[in-house]
């Protein structure tokens, strides 16, 4: 069988298990031939061990990794057909742009500086470098960086690229416009992208599954649209956004309706947070249950100590296993 007919990687029960403590306990993973899947979940959670088991930095205690229908994870990390943008890019600064991308060409021997330089050109172009060869990484801005450091693992041409929390050195205005420009570049190039992040509005917007991960173990695969909108569980639904729980059932706040007068739960309004587009109404219920609401920054404006009523429809209630 061709090796594209199977998903371009896959974890199969896979267990690692430090001295003091378990990293990751039976993760199994299918990932698509030019998917955009991210590992997403809080620090110490196992993504980044998960991610290293497929580059071959950490050897699985127990399960298997696959690559292309062939068992790898007997293989050093040098013989692996996948590539790592590290969270501090690692890049050279005595080296030039240029530098920097062929430096992986020339490890690896290929051979032929008409090869290397053609390859060079080619990815460049495509993270949008071109013109700036010569440039020294001092001269780069902090997105530019990043882009050497993706051009540095594309020019090898993996089958998979690993990038663990690539965006987190970058300040929060420049990470939304980087963010995007990642997202096109893997569109444009076609290579599968295996993304670590904790940053949930991250993974929502660039991915095209996302795999909670929450004490070592997967929670949820699925869909950005499917986790956020049918978590299965208490964790992925809180983690992927602000969830008010009332008895037993999960609401999001912009799933929630706040009036003075009207129908649904009676409470008091606690606070009121502006966050520019939207106003955060926090209040509790008569039964002693903190709920928010989230409504549009130009609705009618509530005051701490208010009388109101809060409901919601019931097929935005969300049940947990």
């Amino acid at each position: 069988m061709d090796h594209l007919d199977h998903p371009v990687l896959e974890l199969r029960s896979v267990s690692k298990h430090f001295v003091t403590h378990r990293a990751v306990t039976d993760v199994s993973l299918s990932v698509e031939r030019g998917e955009f899947f991210s590992l997403l979940g809080p620090s110490g959670c196992g993504k980044t061990t998960t991610l290293r088991m497929v580059a071959g930095f950490e050897s699985p205690t127990a399960g298997e990794v696959w690559l292309n229908g062939a068992r790898i994870d007997h293989l050093p990390p040098y013989e692996r057909s996948v590539n790592t943008v590290f969270q501090s890019y690692a890049l050279f600064p005595h080296l030039t742009v240029r530098g920097n991308v062929e430096f992986g060409l020339r490890r690896k021997r290929v051979d032929g500086i008409d090869t290397r330089v053609t390859r060079v050109a080619k990815v460049l172009e495509q993270v949008q470098l071109n013109g700036k060869e010569s440039r020294t990484i001092a001269e780069l801005s902090g997105g530019e960086r990043q882009r050497v450091a993706l051009a540095r693992s594309l020019v090898l041409q993996p089958d998979v690229l690993l990038l663990d929390e690539p965006l987190s050195a970058l300040d929060p205005q420049l990470r939304k416009q980087v963010r995007a420009e990642l997202k096109d570049l893997q569109r444009r190039v076609g290579v599968t992208f295996l993304f670590v992040t904790h940053d949930q509005e991250e993974a929502l917007a660039m991915s095209d599954q996302i795999a909670v991960m929450n004490g070592g173990r997967i929670e949820q695969v699925g869909s950005p649209e499917e986790i956020y909108r049918r978590p299965r569980t208490k964790f992925v639904a809180s983690f992927l956004g602000a969830m008010n729980f009332i008895d037993g059932i999960g609401v999001r706040p912009e799933c929630t309706r706040i009036s003075r007068e009207g129908n649904g739960r009676r409470g008091r309004v606690q606070r009121c947070v502006f966050l520019g587009a939207a106003v955060q109404v926090e209040a509790r219920l008569e039964s002693g249950e903190a709920v928010v609401a989230q409504i549009p920054a130009n609705g009618t404006g509530f005051i701490e100590g208010e009388a109101v009523h809060l409901c919601w429809d019931s097929n935005d209630e969300l049940r947990f296993e």
